[in-house]
């Protein structure tokens, strides 16, 4: 399918102008999304807008539930969209051009579950380089299914992964579909992971987590290879408690973030079936029932941080689960008011759910903004930097990549 004119992702100046629209306003609004309402029993903006604060606190768990996806539209008290207006426009990229990928060898997406079938279609399809590439190198490979559906006649084939028994399964589908792929087992974190990178490598990595995607940025531009894609996820998956920033605008934000911060992006739900949400609801509100209590018995009104228990403890009596985590605390319970403190978890869950909203407007911005860094990263090191986004969020929600060939 041929690619609209106007489906060009960033690129150029424009990353950088973008990155630092984003930057001030996730700065000058820090006080909105860093304070999670789940630790918290009054957020610090709730002084500053209390019309929007009853209004949030008010409402059900279902209508937080059906906003969830969509905060920018949300029909709220001011300033909320004034704030939705702004970071729908700050956070919007173009769709990446995309072509029509080959046909596929018989049988190909047989084991591949279907979701993540269509993941790799759309990322293939957004492959659109200058030059077509000779090696092709499958970051974080699992089994390989990426490097095999991309892979054509003329072409090589590597793929890196760390688990042996991803290796060992991935190459006996290589072998099955008498495809020439190399699988090779190795710790891409590890000191001898650059050996595996040459300038005529093509790395790709479809969702590969917080530190195993930067590295491969690294290692990538100190390789000189001619071109790569990344989709980014999962970027609180980091070795350090701090986000260590790539590019030089990002290292002169004023912005510190937190493994906790980098966790943001991530917070929005996927669609799940009506037991693991009632699974997931029990749990949380058990544990906001349960932060009221501790309050009281330590006679300190702070968030104590508690373990999460096995989901069997859901189906046990309320007062159990809290005794048994007062007693991982070392707290002693007494006789509690039960049914009240637990029918206290639950109301505080739907307001929780409302006041994550406000939070859930920045979800995009952040992810965009770290996005950005990558880009700007690749730029600075001599490659000409796209981003855009592949699929709609509909097929996963981190549908963003970041496109870069040797300027």
């Amino acid at each position: 399918m041929p690619a609209r004119a106007a489906d060009t992702g960033l690129t150029g100046e424009r990353l950088l102008e973008r990155f630092l629209a984003l930057d001030a306003f996730l700065s000058e609004h820090q006080g909105l999304w860093r304070p999670r309402p789940f630790t918290h029993l009054q957020l610090p903006w709730e002084t500053q807008h209390p019309q929007l604060a009853q209004w949030l606190r008010q409402r059900s768990l279902a209508e937080a539930e059906s906003s969830h996806n969509l905060p920018t539209e949300l029909q709220a008290p001011a300033p909320f969209p004034h704030w939705a207006q702004l970071a729908a426009r700050l956070s919007a990229v173009d769709k990446l051009p995309s072509g029509a990928l080959h046909m596929p060898p018989s049988r190909l997406n047989v084991d591949v579950p279907g979701r993540k079938w269509q993941q790799i279609e759309a990322f293939g399809a957004a492959l659109q380089f200058a030059q077509r590439p000779g090696h092709w190198l499958d970051w974080c490979a699992g089994k390989g299914h990426l490097g095999r559906r991309l892979l054509q006649p003329g072409q090589e084939l590597t793929c890196l992964e760390y688990d042996p028994a991803l290796v060992a399964a991935g190459k006996a589908l290589s072998d099955h579909h008498r495809l020439p792929a190399l699988h090779r087992e190795q710790d891409v974190m590890a000191e001898d992971a650059a050996q595996h990178l040459t300038h005529e490598h093509t790395p790709v990595a479809l969702h590969a987590c917080g530190d195993l995607h930067v590295r491969l940025l690294q290692l990538a531009s100190a390789a000189g290879c001619m071109h790569l894609a990344v989709a980014p996820c999962c970027y609180n998956r980091i070795g350090s408690e701090q986000y260590q920033a790539l590019s030089t605008p990002a290292r002169a934000s004023a912005l510190r973030l937190s493994r906790e911060d980098l966790g943001l992006p991530l917070s929005e739900t996927v669609t799940a079936g009506a037991r693991v949400r009632l699974q997931r609801d029990t749990s949380m509100a058990r544990r906001l029932g349960f932060d009221q209590l501790q309050r009281q018995l330590r006679g300190c009104d702070e968030y104590l941080p508690t373990p999460s228990l096995p989901s069997e403890w859901l189906n046990r009596p309320f007062a159990d689960y809290c005794r048994h985590l007062a007693a991982l605390k070392g707290l002693s319970t007494g006789e509690q008011d039960w049914p009240t403190l637990e029918q206290h978890g639950w109301q505080r869950l739907a307001q929780v759910r409302n006041l994550e909203l406000v939070r859930g407007l920045f979800r995009r911005p952040l992810e965009v903004w770290l996005v950005l860094d990558r880009a700007l990263f690749l730029q600075e090191n001599g490659y000409k930097a796209q981003v855009g986004h592949f699929c709609e969020t509909s097929l996963t929600p981190r549908n963003l990549m970041v496109l870069a060939e040797r300027d």
